[in-house]
């Protein structure tokens, strides 16, 4: 079995044995949360000038709720809306995999240099969509990629959709 680290470095190489790894491996949702919480804070000492220390811990909070609620509706969709013969799966897996996959998040940490910051930020982010896609794809064994984006997007969608209902629209909590 491989270390947190390198499990950290096989989901952010996009290494599909990484994600079958973590997806079987039933003690590793605390570490998968771990990625997610890492990832948060290198997001927020990246715009520590922007958000500040309570910008900081928020999006912590944030980032570790929108990660389950996002596998849960992943999960769902995957798994009853446009499951493969082959699917079969539970939101622990899909968790794991997709907390592992945000591992390419931790460069956001240089998010705070001019003019290379925002492109590392980009770039990193795009990164993590890519991960994501594999983890989902392992974590529901689709045999085709084209539907683990479907899945991912339409989660991502209804993730937005669901924060957006929360907060009133605003941006902030709705009273």
């Amino acid at each position: 079995m491989a270390s947190f680290t390198e499990r950290m470095l096989g989901a952010a190489k996009l290494d599909p044995a990484t994600y079958e790894e973590v997806e079987a491996d039933r003690g590793a949702t605390l570490h998968a949360m771990g990625v997610v919480v890492l990832a948060a804070l290198a997001t927020g000492i990246g715009a520590i000038a922007q958000v500040g220390i309570q910008g900081l811990i928020l999006s912590v909070i944030a980032a570790v709720v929108g990660w389950a609620v996002w596998a849960a509706l992943i999960w769902l969709i995957g798994t009853k809306l446009l499951p493969e013969a082959s699917t079969e799966s539970d939101w622990g897996e899909v968790a794991r995999t997709t907390g592992f996959a945000q591992a390419p998040g931790l460069l956001r940490v240089f998010g705070f240099i001019p003019v290379l910051g925002p492109l590392v930020v980009l770039a990193a982010s795009i990164w993590q969509i890519v991960a994501v896609v594999i983890a989902v794809r392992q974590a529901l064994d689709y045999t085709q990629t084209w539907r683990a984006v479907v899945v991912v997007l339409i989660g991502w969608l209804a993730n937005l959709a669901l924060f957006l209902l929360l907060m009133g629209g605003t941006g902030t909590p709705a009273a």
